[in-house]
């Protein structure tokens, strides 16, 4: 099964099924030097944990990070970085109904149509569950960023219908979603609990913002930094739509109103989301995924 691996410079390569034994990451071409240890990481794991809130899983697993390789003394080597986190509270039995079943909107008929065998215990690759070894290497590429004075910022501002009208980033923190909003948050909350005591599910809109980000990251045509960027949300499982600063509102614009004004100390807008032709210009860059309900 090829399609683990993501990156050129840093490159991550995922693994582990949902039932598994544990699901982990390999991270090849981090810088040697770099301050790294399992609380760094466990400090990004506790905030994607299951269980943590109304509008997740109800598995809970203590997902402890640990560092196999490629980190001595809390310092990065250079050579390649494994993280592993095992999976505690995976009740397969659970899933034994489901062993001849096709679920909707999961990925059980395309596994079995490609490759004539799945694993269904919670959907095995398939699970967000692999979004574990994503957290742990974002860990990692978090403390490189920060150095060169980058910061990624990710919150909900759409669940269900109900729409973030703030952008405070200092109240992300603040309530489950993670949402700029604290008045559309408890409105999201409420959501959710009418949904799920029916049974059903909901989608959403995460909104990404990248602050720091230097000039001219991105090659032109197949290599832009926006394809690349699309590219590795759309793997996230349930991501069904990307879209970056203006997006798909850009169509229904006119380019005097799109287009973003140059002035000596910068863009008066940023309809471009922080990248032209491709190739970073220095703005903050600003996507936003739909995640579909599952």
């Amino acid at each position: 099964m090829p399609g683990n691996t993501f990156g050129k410079m840093f490159k991550i390569t995922t693994w582990g099924e949902s039932h598994g034994e544990a699901v982990g990451v390999v991270i090849d071409g981090c810088p040697p030097k770099i301050h790294l240890d399992e609380e760094i990481i466990q400090a990004m794991l506790n905030r994607r944990r299951p269980g943590m809130s109304v509008a997740s899983t109800s598995r809970k697993e203590p997902d402890s990070a640990i560092i196999m390789s490629g980190v001595f003394e809390g310092f990065t080597t250079g050579t390649p970085i494994m993280i592993m986190v095992k999976n505690k509270d995976a009740d397969s039995k659970a899933y034994e109904p489901y062993a001849d079943l096709f679920r909707p909107g999961h990925g059980d008929i395309t596994y079995l149509a490609k490759y004539g065998i799945r694993d269904w215990r919670g959907g095995g690759r398939a699970s967000a569950r692999e979004t574990v070894a994503r957290v742990a290497a974002g860990a990692v590429a978090k403390n490189l960023l920060e150095r060169e004075n980058v910061r990624v910022y990710a919150y909900t501002v759409e669940l269900g219908g109900i729409k973030a009208e703030k952008r405070d980033l200092k109240v992300i923190y603040k309530n489950m979603f993670f949402c700029p909003d604290m008045d559309a948050a408890e409105k999201m909350e409420k959501r959710v609990l009418s949904i799920k005591k029916k049974g059903d599910s909901l989608g959403g809109i995460v909104e990404i913002k990248a602050e720091g980000v230097p000039k001219g990251l991105g090659d032109p045509v197949f290599d832009k930094l926006d394809a690349d960027l699309a590219k590795a949300i759309m793997s996230i499982g349930a991501v069904k739509g990307v879209e970056i600063g203006s997006g798909f509102g850009s169509a229904a614009k006119l380019g005097s109103e799109n287009n973003d004004p140059i002035t000596p100390e910068g863009f008066t807008t940023n309809n471009s989301g922080g990248i032209l032709a491709g190739i970073s210009n220095g703005d903050n860059i600003l996507i936003r995924a739909a995640v579909k309900p599952i």
